[in-house]
């Protein structure tokens, strides 16, 4: 099994090389590393491709502006299904996804009883680290509120540190997907379920991003409360695929 872990960027230069260390760290030669780079002003770009140079499991894919999460792994997934891998990670750059989880990903892969392996913070084992009440109570909202209308009991929906499987990206057909930000996790999980994948929930503890700002606002919030009602009368209507 050879996997693709695609992490979106956009100024965490200060980030990325120490992150490359501790995936490799945990993967090996288990995994190959697709670093989608939305033009970064810090020149997170110039940097990884000076990594690239060095390391033949780093791949760099340079993006003209800032376009966005979805876009970022639905054209880190494409690029990968073009070459012989057989699984897709998604993973942030900040080390809120800790790599030190990637081997229970990669073991419940190994099983071969799973399609879609979700890194979840709300399973028993998981958790968040140095979050405010507010933020963990908006996050918990986010995903009893996408049980409620989505009728399927994932108990982290919103979770950005997820791995499928190649044929599960390739029936989910990206190119119909219309969410993005991280409503985005929300629609690929969904559709999974949709299509009858194995889907299994995996505890991580999600750290504060260590280094640059969050992308979260309030936009992305909004987004992601319309997008659940929309997903529900998209599949309803049979228009979801």
């Amino acid at each position: 099994m050879k996997a693709l872990i695609c992490i979106p960027t956009y100024n965490e230069r200060d980030n990325v090389r120490a992150l490359v260390d501790r995936i490799f760290l945990f993967t090996g030669t288990r995994a190959d590393l697709l670093f989608i780079d939305d033009n970064s002003p810090d020149k997170t770009g110039d940097l990884l491709d000076e990594m690239a140079s060095a390391d033949s499991r780093i791949h760099v894919m340079h993006r003209s502006g800032k376009l966005g999460l979805a876009t970022a792994y639905i054209q880190g997934f494409q690029w990968g299904l073009q070459r012989d891998y057989d699984w897709f990670f998604e993973m942030d750059a900040d080390f809120s996804h800790d790599a030190a989880h990637l081997p229970q990903f990669l073991k419940d892969i190994d099983s071969g009883t799973v399609d879609v392996v979700c890194g979840s913070r709300y399973v028993e084992g998981g958790g968040v680290s140095n979050w405010s009440q507010g933020r963990l109570l908006l996050s918990r909202l986010g995903s009893f509120y996408s049980t409620l209308w989505l009728r399927y009991p994932v108990q982290d929906w919103t979770g950005g540190y997820n791995a499928w499987s190649r044929k599960t990206v390739e029936d989910l057909n990206l190119e119909t997907i219309r969410t993005r930000g991280y409503a985005f996790q929300i629609e690929m999980k969904y559709r999974s379920l949709l299509l009858g994948k194995r889907f299994v929930e995996t505890p991580i503890v999600f750290q504060e991003r260590r280094a640059g700002q969050s992308k979260m606002s309030g936009s992305i919030v909004k987004e992601a409360v319309l997008a659940v009602a929309l997903l529900r009368w998209r599949a309803a209507s049979g228009s979801i695929f």
